[in-house]
């Protein structure tokens, strides 16, 4: 009697393993579908609407739709090498454009107001922070008798991008020349400033060192304090270099 309730007893704990086993089974099976149907729904968003969009052509596509990917936050997430690269190009079309290109421009511009134009601005402090972080960045592991030199190639090597983009070609000027140039224009700024501290200076006194200044004060919003920190100090050394200081 003893061994044939053994017997039921031992049937009823396999059933119930077997229908344990069976339900653990399901469940699996239904949190794989699950996982598999949100990974899609992710996917989904992902494509139509957070993907990111690629430049388009510079010198084919229509003016606006250049101008228009310059409005757009996929052009920060750009490196800033394919960054500088897009806006030297299209500083190269701006300069050989029809008259009627240059009128859709200028309406396009004209026009541009809401998110659009925020993000236009926020792209242009983007790009002002991380000119300035990869500076900072490759100048604060340096040596101190390489700092001198850096700093000097730095701001060199960015004036020369500044006049290709604004006129196609560089200035007809040595390095040595250039830096002298920048040495005498930072000690005329600090007359000035120190002659007349509460005002502003003119548009006829703008410098690749009041261009520096301009960059430092629209990145205190795209910046964490560490970066904050070694912007400041890396513009206060460029200062000193160029004042005699340093």
């Amino acid at each position: 009697m003893m061994s044939r309730l053994d017997d039921l007893r031992h049937a009823e704990i396999s059933d119930l393993a077997s229908w344990l086993g069976e339900r653990r089974q399901a469940i699996s099976r239904g949190l794989a579908s699950l996982a598999l149907v949100a990974l899609l729904l992710v996917g989904g968003y992902w494509w139509f609407v957070v993907r990111w969009r690629p430049p388009p052509s510079i010198f084919d596509s229509p003016v606006d739709n250049v101008l228009g990917y310059l409005a757009m936050d996929d052009f920060s997430r750009l490196p800033l090498k394919d960054r500088l690269e897009f806006l030297m190009g299209f500083a190269d079309r701006f300069r050989s454009m029809a008259a009627s290109d240059s009128a859709l421009a200028a309406a396009f511009l004209a026009g541009l107001g809401g998110p659009a134009k925020e993000q236009l601005r926020q792209n242009d402090r983007f790009l002002a922070r991380d000119i300035l972080l990869e500076g900072a960045g490759a100048y604060v592991n340096l040596p101190a008798d390489q700092k001198g030199k850096f700093i000097d190639d730095w701001v060199l090597g960015w004036m020369k991008k500044a006049e290709l983009m604004a006129t196609g070609k560089e200035r007809d000027e040595s390095d040595k020349e250039r830096l002298a140039d920048l040495k005498g224009q930072s000690s005329r700024q600090e007359k000035r400033m120190a002659e007349r501290p509460q005002t502003i200076p003119g548009l006829d006194s703008g410098t690749a060192l009041r261009f520096l200044d301009f960059c430092n004060e629209e990145v205190g919003q795209t910046t964490s304090p560490k970066e904050q920190g070694q912007i400041a100090r890396f513009l206060d050394d460029v200062r000193s270099r160029f004042s005699g200081a340093f």
